[in-house]
């Protein structure tokens, strides 16, 4: 085969893989707008693994992963080594780095990031943990947990997050909080397909709350703590929250909020 005809099979891919790239995302933008979520979520071409050691954390400490399927198990997995490896995790006064620290830290994100494609979001690149409670300079204040983008850091004290986890029910959960407060901010700013879905059912969700007679529910059932009306923002973590703890009690008490949060992070608890 001579040059010429060496370049025109080249051009000639190339012009193939941008047309299949164009109808592609023509595909799934219509995709998107009628069945609210993407064509795929999960590709992995060469998945990573965990260390025996990282499994064993994960099957004690995380029940979202033990309910799920063991394809979806391996999705978990790759997902939850892909973060570790992509974020700096600094511990701070004598708390000294460990992998139960990473995997339950780690695994908390990916579990709320679970239907999206991306999952990987650049709104922060540091996992700062104390102890205890920290004293803020940001505000003057003392803190259990904080998403600062302008550090792009999200910061939790260690102790506060554990207790997030003792009781599974109570809607309280410092690591869903604050990794909701990133994906929220990325998901308004970003253009990515999850970011988009994110962005719309947020949108959707604001709407649909904002109807006095939903409002009025909302406040008066006691399901959602006060807190949650403080601002948007505090809304969704407080929603995302909820969904993940009490989503039986989250279904029950307001079936089409609950729907529209599902939409808004894709995902279906099975």
């Amino acid at each position: 085969m001579d040059d010429m005809n060496v370049f025109i099979l080249v051009v000639l891919l190339l012009g193939f893989v941008l047309i299949s790239i164009v109808v592609f995302y023509v595909v799934e933008y219509f995709y998107a707008k009628l069945f609210h979520k993407p064509i795929f979520v999960h590709f992995y071409f060469i998945p990573k693994k965990l260390t025996q050691e990282q499994q064993r954390i994960l099957r004690q400490k995380i029940t979202f992963y033990n309910r799920l399927s063991n394809k979806k198990k391996k999705h978990f997995e790759h997902r939850l080594a892909t973060f570790m490896a992509n974020y700096q995790f600094i511990t701070k006064e004598e708390l000294v780095l460990n992998e139960e620290i990473k995997v339950f830290i780690s695994a908390t994100a990916v579990k709320l990031t679970f239907g999206m494609r991306k999952y990987l979001i650049d709104v922060f690149d540091k996992i700062i943990i104390y102890p205890e409670p920290y004293y803020s300079t940001s505000n003057d204040a003392w803190h259990k947990g904080e998403f600062n983008p302008r550090m792009k850091a999200i910061v939790f004290s260690w102790k506060d997050f554990l207790e997030g986890y003792e009781y599974h029910n109570d809607n309280l959960n410092l690591g869903l909080h604050e990794f909701a407060h990133a994906i929220h901010f990325h998901g308004l700013k970003r253009t990515d397909k999850s970011s988009i879905l994110f962005a719309r059912n947020y949108n959707a969700i604001l709407d649909y709350t904002a109807q006095k007679q939903v409002a009025q529910k909302l406040i008066e059932s006691n399901y959602f703590r006060i807190y949650a009306f403080s601002n948007s923002f505090e809304f969704i973590a407080v929603l995302l929250e909820h969904f993940f703890e009490t989503p039986d009690d989250f279904r029950r008490e307001f079936p089409e909020l609950y729907e529209k949060v599902r939409k808004m992070i894709n995902f279906q608890f099975e």
